[in-house]
């Protein structure tokens, strides 16, 4: 895997880069939903051009890290995942997260900012209420609640829903991942000074235009929204769509 100099076992860790490039100019680091994983995003990533490096943050307990404990808080996550991502910034850094990812995506950037003096110079946030509109819930503690959202925000074909040893395997990062996000209480003080730009599908279940719009209250510096045709996973099969409008974003606002 090709790494930033410097970068040490936690970046090897929590990064996947499945199309190394080393001499691009900007990195993107992709941050999956709750649920999800690093192979997901692999044909949105491989969308970028030669110039950017994509990376998408790998979290515990599952593909590779499947024997790695499950992390169900959002400050411990979001602690571990800065400290990893430092070495990242020895070019310009881009921010994506759908879902869950986008709040994570948001609490990185500010932390990275506030502690370390350093951030991205765009957070793109998908398929996610501002922090403002944040909903927390109590779906964790139900397995048949869990498995029911699986099923209705389409993430998972039919097929392995029905497959009992897929249920065992996948419960357990469903339920860390709903408790991170149900129990996850957003300081609505928590602004970002780069360009904020907001994205959802328009028959998405979980969440409003206006919801995804009020992203702009964090940002300290522009703000972009586009939204596209699909549901909640409405970037399958509009990544190359997707790729575009976020780097044209980023050049319009960084050039």
């Amino acid at each position: 895997m090709n790494r930033p100099p410097g970068a040490d076992a936690p970046y090897r860790t929590w990064l996947r880069c499945y199309w190394p490039r080393p001499g691009a100019r900007r990195r993107l680091v992709i941050f999956p939903h709750g649920g999800g994983s690093a192979s997901f995003y692999r044909p949105f990533a491989k969308r970028m051009p030669p110039w950017v490096e994509p990376v998408v943050v790998q979290y515990p307990g599952r593909e590779d890290r499947l024997d790695d404990p499950h992390i169900d808080d959002m400050d411990r996550l979001v602690a571990r995942v800065s400290d990893a991502l430092l070495p990242a910034f020895d070019r310009e850094v881009l921010f994506f997260g759908h879902s869950m990812g986008a709040s994570v995506a948001h609490e990185v950037a500010a932390r990275l900012e506030t502690r370390h003096g350093v951030g991205p110079s765009l957070l793109a946030v998908s398929g996610r209420p501002a922090p403002r509109f944040h909903k927390p819930g109590d779906k964790h503690l139900d397995d048949a609640a869990l498995w029911y959202e699986l099923s209705r925000l389409g993430a998972t074909p039919a097929a392995l829903l029905d497959n009992a040893q897929v249920r065992k395997v996948v419960l357990p990062t469903l339920r860390a991942d709903y408790r991170l996000v149900e129990r996850y209480r957003p300081r609505l003080d928590t602004r970002v000074s780069c360009t904020v730009a907001a994205c959802l599908g328009d028959k998405d279940p979980e969440v409003t235009e206006p919801e995804a719009r009020a992203w702009a209250e964090v940002s300290g510096g522009a703000f972009a929204f586009r939204l596209f045709d699909g549901d909640h996973f409405y970037l399958r099969g509009q990544e190359e769509a997707l790729a575009s409008w976020l780097l044209t974003t980023a050049d319009r606002e960084n050039p």
